[in-house]
């Protein structure tokens, strides 16, 4: 049954370093979870899945982003229901970062940091992904 998917979007949300101009991929910490993922979130009734992922972009890092490439979909069941959650490659743009309740910190850091850090293996196959996309890999 198609009405009982959980639908999410999100980014793998990347920037050139100011310091070195190295590739820096953007993680956000999600309190509630206490887990570092890549932005995302469930979609509003009859939103397209890719304004959903530029939406969710903006309210968890403050930044603006320019979609690129599409990235995996990943599915994964969340208390018995089928999460989809589509992603695409972004690249950052302007905009500040400000600390709320859903996501209380964010960090910028290399690819290889990154898939260390974050919390879920299937999130480090999008940084591979990312790198693919932007024919890094």
């Amino acid at each position: 049954m198609t009405d009982d998917i959980i639908r999410a979007a999100g980014c793998v949300l990347w920037r050139r370093s100011p310091v070195d101009g190295k590739l820096e991929i953007c993680l956000v910490h999600r309190p509630k979870y206490d887990d570092w993922s890549h932005p995302k979130g469930k979609l509003k009734r009859g939103e397209d899945p890719l304004s959903g992922a530029v939406r969710e972009v903006a309210e968890e890092t403050g930044r603006t982003c320019t979609p690129g490439a599409r990235l995996p979909t990943l599915r994964y069941q969340v208390n018995g229901r089928l999460k989809e959650v589509g992603y695409w490659a972004a690249e950052a743009g302007a905009g500040t970062f400000t600390s709320n309740r859903e996501i209380d910190r964010i960090l910028w850091l290399s690819p290889t940091a990154a898939r260390h850090r974050l919390t879920r293996p299937r999130d480090r196959d999008l940084v591979d992904a990312l790198l693919s996309a932007l024919h890094l890999a």
